[in-house]
């Protein structure tokens, strides 16, 4: 069956869109039905995506770019190819100067998938849903602009597992325990795990240890306070809390997919190089 290719590529930088025509025309020649987009909100992409015409989409960009592309091909199972055009790259799977090999090896089945997990997130005030979310990496519940702790309660399946005194709690998947969490503390965990990470932010006086919940479990944070707090997702915009919000977490049904060419075993070796040679330091974030 013919393959049907969408490229995103990132709108800010030059690069990235003069590489996406590159490879459509390398892919137009081997028979492939290819559509650039100006980047992963193109209206374009996401009816393709919704409406089952996607096969494959190659988002050329850095990490944030690869968090967007799974909000949209996630609930529909479209795979995620990542070339590196950002200034971290975490996620991605392709350098650029390697990207005619790697798209000679997708075509010819030479790759594996490897599912990431994601988060359910709801946002209920005096027992009603104001919204749904997906989270790849986390959410954080957290002050606002004031520099002053909130109070959290977080329950387990029901429980209640720790009250903090804190500038947030954050609520991460596998894939976000190299993000926000690891900058909090947090343990790392290996990306094919499907278990919710609970880790506080500079917590005062409460328990200060990263917590690995059991598979299956949800997680819900009571938010108490009597100035401003914020929900962030994925590092999108915040989402205001009032005194009394609940923030509810599970495993969502569905998980990204991304193309890996690497065995298992890249995680940590990938992990140990961007520990030893951050390639964050010097650039905006």
């Amino acid at each position: 069956m013919q393959q049907r290719i969408m490229i995103s590529a990132h709108a800010m930088r030059e690069e990235a869109a003069s590489l996406a025509k590159e490879i459509a025309q390398f892919l137009e020649e081997q028979g492939v039905d290819v559509h650039i987009v100006s980047s992963v909100y193109d209206a374009e992409l996401v009816n393709g995506v919704s409406n089952g015409a996607v096969d494959l989409l190659i988002a050329i960009g850095g990490d944030g770019t690869m968090l967007r592309a799974g909000h949209i091909c996630a609930p529909y199972h479209v795979p995620i190819l990542g070339i590196n055009a950002g200034s971290f790259g975490f996620l991605m799977e392709v350098d650029i100067p390697e990207w005619r090999e790697k798209l000679a090896a997708y075509l010819a089945g030479d790759y594996r998938l490897e599912d990431r997990m994601m988060l359910e997130v709801e946002h209920y005030r005096d027992d009603r849903s104001l919204g749904k979310y997906d989270a790849l990496n986390e959410v954080v519940v957290c002050r606002g602009r004031f520099v002053r702790p909130i109070r959290l309660n977080a329950f387990v399946d029901g429980y209640l597992l720790s009250s903090y005194v804190a500038d947030g709690l954050i609520a991460s998947t596998p894939t976000g325990s190299t993000a926000y969490a690891l900058a909090a503390g947090g343990p790392v965990m290996p990306p094919e795990m499907r278990n919710i990470l609970i880790i506080p932010i500079a917590p005062h006086l409460s328990m200060d240890r990263a917590i690995i919940l059991p598979l299956g479990s949800c997680v819900s944070f009571q938010v108490s306070t009597e100035h401003e707090a914020v929900m962030s997702i994925d590092g999108k915009p915040p989402v205001d809390l009032a005194d009394g919000d609940i923030i509810k977490v599970s495993v969502q049904e569905y998980a990204a997919t991304f193309i890996r060419y690497q065995d298992p075993g890249y995680f940590y070796r990938n992990l140990n190089k961007y520990m030893e040679q951050n390639p964050s330091k010097g650039k905006n974030l």
